[in-house]
């Protein structure tokens, strides 16, 4: 109890003095005294003054809402780059910290304001001396104008907030993939591909177990990224972050998960592992990426507080460590690429995935429960005020149990201009083929083909089996190809391999090409897998 007292204690500090620092200058949060969040004039308000507040901020915009509203990139460095390109030999590393993609899940966006305008206040950054830092507060501003007091009426305040779903009812953190969204559209093009942060956190607010920790987060997990960065996030960058957190800024912490059984706590689990979820999709681009969860039953203010220390823990972090991130991910992008000229038979993509616990057992404070008497309420147990600390392993390590060769290129022959459209968005290098060309390839021979019963995402989603058959087959010119000896690779094998659970047959971009109109049977799958090196003769699209 006396640690939860000086933890609150100290939180009222930084209170203070945040707000000490710029009376006249306060988010929404703040001058609300932590009972209400920004609109969306609001946070674009507070963006104009920042710009006009200092010579180290730019203003660009990501994207276009489905309803009209802009997406803002607040671009903030010292010297402030003229562009992405002219980043190419700039030996500081780039954060990008995204916030409000769920717009219930508000804190992140207020921390973020406040972070960028506390870092602005101060004559010569110390902090950006090594880091160029990108921020986007409000991702889902179609999301965010939504605001109702029945919206997330579990969270710990404020008032009202925006909803889940963004203009279209897509939910954006499961959009990675198919990228149906103009905000998840203009993320990939604007800031991925065109900024190419070498860190990218994104700030959410958690919906499941009880603990006292207002802050979580965690790493990147799909076993189709670089494990090596996997390990590194694992290893070295987060648990550092962790202990700065609660030692520098006595912000109570953990790592990301969800008991399974509140009653008898027997593991830490998470289990978002899919790259439509956004920081799996960025692992698979081969970058750092970290999930952040803050506490849905913190009160509000302690919530705001704890996600702007761990913005500011992240980019102390970023910088301390810049040349050694930026030099790690150059290694794992060439890597990639020497991958690609020459597949080894151990280089192959995981179709299949368990979890297993990492080494280290966590620790979390969390509260004994009781079930609950109601009938049909989730949970099935209600909190105690008994507290009680649990050791228990952490499911997190992700790892493959069944996989196929990765392949030295694919061949497309259907030219389809939203499959097309989709791989260019994502930043995947395309050719194609400028003669006739006979090379041995695999096929995918489909056995089933079953669409879920639900709609998810608009979609019903496919999964698929069938099997591989190995021997020469004929291209005609035009055929796309894409070769795997680029640092996208895995990103591309992804969406292309016919098992893959969040590729093109997933989210049904390939229905028409693989069953007939009449009759049974299924047609042959539409890519094809070149497992070997050999000569294409391909010009770039």
């Amino acid at each position: 109890m006396k640690k939860i007292l000086v933890s609150v204690i100290s939180l009222m500090l930084m209170s203070f003095y945040l707000t000490a620092q710029s009376p006249a200058f306060l988010t929404v949060a703040e001058s609300s005294d932590y009972t209400a969040t920004s609109a969306y004039d609001d946070v674009m308000s507070f963006i104009a003054r920042l710009e006009k507040s200092s010579k180290y901020i730019r203003v660009e915009t990501i994207a276009v809402s489905s309803e009209g509203r802009e997406v803002p990139l607040l671009v903030i460095g010292n010297p402030l780059p003229k562009s992405a390109e002219s980043l190419a030999n700039d030996p500081r590393v780039v954060v990008y910290v995204q916030a409000n993609i769920h717009a219930g899940e508000v804190e992140g966006k207020e921390a973020s304001l406040m972070f960028a305008r506390d870092l602005l206040s101060e004559k010569k950054p110390a902090l950006l001396k090594n880091v160029v830092l990108l921020i986007c507060p409000n991702f889902n501003p179609d999301g965010n104008e939504k605001m109702s007091a029945q919206s997330r009426p579990h969270q710990n305040g404020p008032k009202e907030v925006g909803i889940r779903y963004n203009g279209q009812m897509l939910d954006l953190n499961r959009d990675g993939m198919k990228a149906e969204s103009p905000e998840v559209r203009g993320l990939i093009s604007n800031v991925f591909n065109k900024w190419d942060p070498d860190v990218f956190m994104d700030c959410h607010t958690t919906n499941g177990s009880y603990h006292i920790e207002p802050v979580t987060f965690t790493w990147m997990v799909n076993p189709n990224g670089d494990n090596s960065l996997i390990n590194y996030m694992k290893t070295k960058m987060v648990p550092e972050m962790s202990a700065t957190l609660y030692n520098d800024y006595k912000v109570e912490n953990c790592f990301y998960g969800e008991f399974r059984n509140m009653i008898n706590p027997d593991g830490w689990f998470y289990d978002a592992v899919d790259p439509r979820y956004l920081t799996n999709y960025y692992g698979l681009r081969n970058r750092l990426a970290i999930l952040n969860e803050n506490y849905v039953y913190a009160d509000y203010k302690s919530r705001v507080l704890g996600c702007y220390y761990l913005i500011k823990t992240l980019v102390e972090y970023s910088s301390e460590n810049s040349s050694g991130i930026v030099s790690m991910l150059r290694n794992t992008d060439e890597k990639t690429i020497r991958r690609g000229l020459n597949p080894a038979v151990a280089d192959s993509f995981a179709v299949e995935y368990k979890v297993r616990p990492i080494d280290e057992k966590v620790t979390i404070k969390t509260y004994e429960v009781e079930r609950s008497s109601e009938p049909n309420v989730y949970p099935p147990y209600r909190r105690t005020d008994k507290r009680k600390d649990v050791t228990v392993p952490y499911f997190i390590d992700y790892y493959p149990t069944r996989s196929v060769k990765f392949p030295y290129a694919y061949l497309i022959t259907n030219n389809d201009p939203d499959i097309t459209g989709l791989l260019k968005i994502q930043g995947i290098k395309l050719e194609k083929l400028t003669e006739e060309t006979t090379v041995e390839a695999e096929r995918f021979q489909i056995t089933e083909l079953t669409p879920a019963r639900r709609l998810n995402q608009g979609h019903y989603t496919n999964t698929i089996k069938g099997n591989y058959i190995k021997g020469k087959i004929g291209f005609p010119a035009g055929t796309l190809v894409v070769r795997t000896a680029q640092p996208l690779a895995n990103l591309a094998a992804y969406l292309l391999e016919p098992e893959s659970n969040d590729g093109l047959v997933t989210w049904n971009y390939l229905d028409r090409y693989m069953a007939p109109q009449w009759g049974s049977g299924y047609n042959l799958y539409p890519v094809y897998r070149v497992l070997e090196p050999v000569d294409l003769k391909t010009v770039i699209l």
